[in-house]
């Protein structure tokens, strides 16, 4: 146990010399308030990536009618790119924790955000801009999706095995709720001209009816707050000394069968909530063209980014294998519920016969609407599974050794756990170009989203045997 000097001195300073939150009087002591001053401007620092992630969502919906010539499949490109490029960069975000530390390197991702926001706002202001200009300016947006592996593989650092679970899903969910925020607020502030940056630009509707908007405010808006927080990451946040390892110890996980499994899962979780986010408002507007998406797109990001704190709280008292392999199947149903609400229209692969012929909105987006909330808690219970899974593998290499080596295991284990959280976090972030291209490939060829949607399904599926095999069922080679 440590001692009161040996406590007192671990804050002291931006680098964290002693940190030990598995030592209950250390972390009762000071750890918890330090950890907890940590996540209070991590999270609000991740919520800015998501919503820089996510402005094309709700961006790229307007574009025709401000007069931009993109066809519909240019659009969901516009609303995948961000995930492709976010999806790569979160491969080498998830191993700068340990190189950078957590404090630099929050400041330094944080401040990144202004690139695309300010060059978005000027672009959206003319639209003769290229597409290729457009494009370039949705990969760059990808940044925001790259904080989330650093920042969650940071927080995973400060917190003791037993509240890893509700302090990753309360900044993931936090985090989370950017998608629903840019989505809720970006029809709000474009009515308004704020900030006195360019003239305003005039959206004609499909009806013909036009209104005077700001587009350029979906993005400026956001400035001030990436600027303060970089500010605040910067002066007020920690780095943790012993949280260091050069890229060789923590490639070690791509040799870890448990790694792959893990990012199977949360591309299931995950992926299916940025990439149903990305993709929503597009996806009403395509299949309920008489109702407009931004009234209703938010709410989705909204329940699942809100539940999954939740999903970390209850797989911290029930078990993360349990709840992810239940969570899969509801996942599976919510999909085909929103199959049989569909408009059966052209579809090839349409419930014909099944539900009705014209689709029912509300039907379509309460489905919808459920699924978000499972793949809010599925995010929650996968990342309570991985600290506990390597954390359990390196204990058990040194199950007869000495309090020393243990120690030095639990110590192994948290730092491969924090590695597989951002790594799997790569992985998971692709779903936000898979999903909308999925939808933009099955409408081209099939002439309806069904045919994404049941392999979204089958996916689903698949997700719940890997968990009931490896960690849920009785008897199971990592229960957890």
């Amino acid at each position: 146990m440590s001692s009161p000097q040996s406590a007192s001195t671990a804050s002291s300073g931006r680098v964290l010399k002693i940190w030990t939150p598995e030592d209950k009087f250390f972390w009762e002591r000071e750890g918890k308030s330090v950890a907890f001053r940590n996540l209070l401007i991590s999270a609000p620092a991740l919520m800015l990536g998501f919503i820089v992630w996510q402005m094309w969502s709700v961006i790229a919906v307007n574009l025709p009618g401000l007069g931009f010539k993109f066809t519909g499949d240019q659009l969901f490109w516009l609303a995948a790119a961000p995930s492709l490029s976010g999806a790569t960069l979160r491969i080498f975000y998830s191993f700068m924790i340990p190189l950078v530390g957590g404090r630099r390197w929050t400041a330094v991702s944080t401040a990144s955000l202004l690139i695309p926001a300010i060059g978005l706002g000027f672009a959206v202001q003319d639209n003769t801009t290229s597409y290729n200009t457009m494009l370039i300016l949705a990969l760059l947006c990808g940044f925001g999706s790259g904080n989330f592996s650093s920042s969650m593989a940071n927080i995973g650092y400060f917190y003791p095995k037993e509240h890893k679970g509700s302090a990753l899903g309360l900044n993931a969910g936090i985090g989370n709720l950017g998608v629903s925020v840019v989505q809720f607020m970006t029809p709000v502030v474009v009515t308004m001209g704020m900030f006195g940056v360019g003239a305003s630009q005039v959206l004609t509707a499909k009806n013909g009816t036009t209104s005077e908007i700001w587009q350029q405010n979906a993005a400026f808006i956001w400035v001030p707050w990436i600027a303060l927080f970089t500010i605040l990451s910067w002066f007020f946040m920690n780095d943790i000394a012993s949280a260091k390892a050069s890229v060789r110890a923590q490639v070690v996980i791509f040799s870890e069968k448990h790694n792959w499994l893990m990012c199977i899962l949360y591309l299931g979780t995950f992926g299916s909530f940025i990439g149903y986010s990305a993709g929503f408002p597009l996806l009403i507007k395509s299949q309920f063209p008489g109702v407009n998406p931004l009234h209703y797109a938010w709410m989705g990001p909204l329940v699942g980014a809100a539940i999954r704190p939740f999903g970390g709280w209850l797989s911290d008292k029930i078990g993360g294998g349990i709840i992810t392999f239940w969570n899969f199947l509801v996942m599976t149903l919510a999909v085909l519920a929103v199959l049989y609400f569909l408009p059966k229209g052209q579809g090839m692969y349409a419930m014909k016969g099944i539900g009705p012929e014209a689709g029912n909105f509300w039907g379509f987006f309460v489905a919808f609407l459920v699924l978000f909330v499972t793949t809010g808690i599925g995010n929650g219970s996968t990342f309570r599974m991985i600290p506990t899974i390597f954390s359990e593998l390196k204990l058990r290499e040194v199950a007869n050794g000495t309090p020393e080596q243990r120690a030095g295991a639990a110590r192994e284990g948290t730092l491969l756990g924090s590695a597989v959280v951002g790594f799997s976090a790569a992985i998971g972030a692709y779903g936000g170009f898979f999903v909308p291209r999925g939808y933009g490939i099955s409408i081209n060829n099939t002439h309806g989203p069904e045919a994404a949607l049941w392999i979204f399904a089958a996916y689903y599926v698949v997700c719940a045997v890997i968990t009931w095999w490896w960690y849920s069922r009785k008897n199971a080679e990592m229960p957890c």
